[in-house]
């Protein structure tokens, strides 16, 4: 395959990426904006108070996809060179710099395209970490790396230990993240193995923390934003000779040139995962706050469909009827879980699921349907001798209706806990679910690729 061939490979994939996460969050958009879901179960007005603000965000990561804009937000001790870093990605002072601690007192952004065929990138300049209180760093970090595509991390000298621990919660926030060296003309001895092994070696010394392991020396760039000023000398014709301070040109183009190609090569796939990760929370929040909220009513319908069972397998003589009817009435059980919480189940994934519970609680059904088939069968014959001869034989279809009663009972009530466990954490899957989509790009990320390194966290 021709250079050309490739090129357009990744870009009918990265397409093909962005199309299915906007179906993927306007099912979701779809699904959990109509009320209706819920059936007969209308949702009080808490339930949809507790649920607004995910409703909000999964159309957010919508509007974030159609404006196509890519967040890059920068990070960093006071001094270290953050502003600087934009001014000279852009190729102008945009942002004030200067050498008093704190010139950006609150976030600024500016608007770069790298490229005329590029997705639109925003710029997002932050105040020093090391300026702003642990707990409202904590809340800053994390708002602003929520909303970002990609983090950059800049930093000028030996790495410390906030730093240290600010680069171990934007990496939590699951976005990827390059580690900017900045100043490399005042510290020519510095490189990216003798960062990695700083890095290495502060990850031991923490309980708690596995940052080593999740940065490679390929997320490290090396760039002079702002070179210290040179003394020149000058000798004019006349002999005269003049000193004078001569800024040099910015060492940026190995960080122009990584940006470039995450932007070409992966921009729309990285849209399109950061949304779908955004929608995804939103729905698993959505799904946690109604199953909390409607657990009592979740209790009623269980025990309603287990006594519904227990008493249709104790008056029923038939084992295969007892069988099908468990398995019809578990079906249905299932399917009024689903509209209870509102959550997507189709007839299709409600027996899906039920394969699922059937596996990871196999023993218990297994024993529920062994013993409808022994029990049913001495009940039946109890029932046929009790109407013809003695009223002993109808105690043996007595007592064997009882027990098969209640394990048939008990079976649909672990079916109905392992079901809300299962609608809870599986509200994000099916063929557009958001846990879906992600999977399907992740699979498809070549290695060495910024969206590759997010695999682990991400899954």
């Amino acid at each position: 395959m021709n250079s050309e061939d490739s090129i357009s490979a990744i870009l009918s994939q990265e397409n093909n990426c962005f199309d299915r996460a906007r179906a993927s969050i306007q099912q979701a958009i779809s699904w959990y904006g109509n009320i209706r879901r819920h059936g007969k179960y209308t949702p009080d007005e808490g339930l949809q108070t507790a649920v607004r603000s995910d409703l909000q965000n999964l159309k957010n990561a919508l509007d974030k996809l159609d404006q196509k804009l890519l967040r890059i937000s920068t990070f960093g001790l006071v001094s270290c060179g953050k502003s600087s870093v934009i001014n000279a990605l852009v190729g102008r002072e945009i942002l004030k710099t200067g050498p008093l601690n704190g010139v950006t007192q609150f976030p600024q952004s500016t608007s770069w395209q790298p490229t005329p065929d590029s997705v639109e990138v925003e710029l997002i300049d932050t105040p020093g970490l090391d300026e702003i209180d642990g707990q409202a760093r904590e809340k800053m970090a994390q708002e602003i790396a929520q909303k970002s595509d990609l983090i950059l991390f800049v930093i000028a000298g030996d790495i410390t230990r906030t730093e240290y621990l600010v680069l171990c919660q934007l990496r939590r926030s699951q976005k990827p993240l390059i580690i900017i060296f900045n100043k490399v003309d005042l510290y020519p001895d510095k490189d990216r193995q003798s960062i990695y092994q700083q890095l290495q070696l502060l990850n031991e010394g923490e309980s708690g923390t596995d940052l080593g392991e999740l940065i490679s020396t390929d997320e490290i760039v090396m760039v002079a934003a702002k070179p210290q000023a040179i003394q020149v000398r000058s000798k004019a014709e006349d002999g005269t000779i003049t000193e004078f301070l001569e800024e040099p040109r910015p060492q940026i183009d190995e960080l122009q040139n990584t940006i470039l190609r995450i932007v070409e090569r992966e921009g729309r796939s990285l849209l399109a995962l950061n949304s779908l990760v955004q929608a995804r929370n939103a729905e698993k929040n959505i799904a946690n706050q109604t199953v909390a909220m409607r657990k009592e009513s979740a209790q009623e319908i269980i025990w309603k469909y287990a006594r519904y069972k227990a008493l249709a397998v104790a008056l029923n003589p038939f084992p295969l009827f007892d069988v099908l009817g468990g398995l019809i009435t578990d079906l249905f059980l299932i399917r009024s879980l689903g509209k209870l919480y509102g959550l997507p189940i189709t007839t299709y994934e409600a027996q899906t699921l039920f394969r699922k519970i059937f596996a990871s609680s196999g023993g218990l059904l297994l024993g529920e349907i062994g013993s409808n088939i022994i029990l049913g069968a001495g009940k039946g014959g109890g029932a046929i001798l009790g109407a013809v001869e003695s009223a002993g034989s109808f105690a043996i279809y007595t007592s064997t209706a009882t027990a098969q009663a209640a394990i048939a009972g008990y079976g649909t009530y672990v079916v109905g806990q392992v079901t809300q466990s299962y609608l809870e954490k599986g509200c994000t899957w099916g063929s557009l679910g958001a846990s879906t989509v992600i999977a399907e790009i992740l699979s498809q990320a070549q290695p060495k690729t910024i969206i590759y390194r997010l695999k682990q966290e991400l899954l």
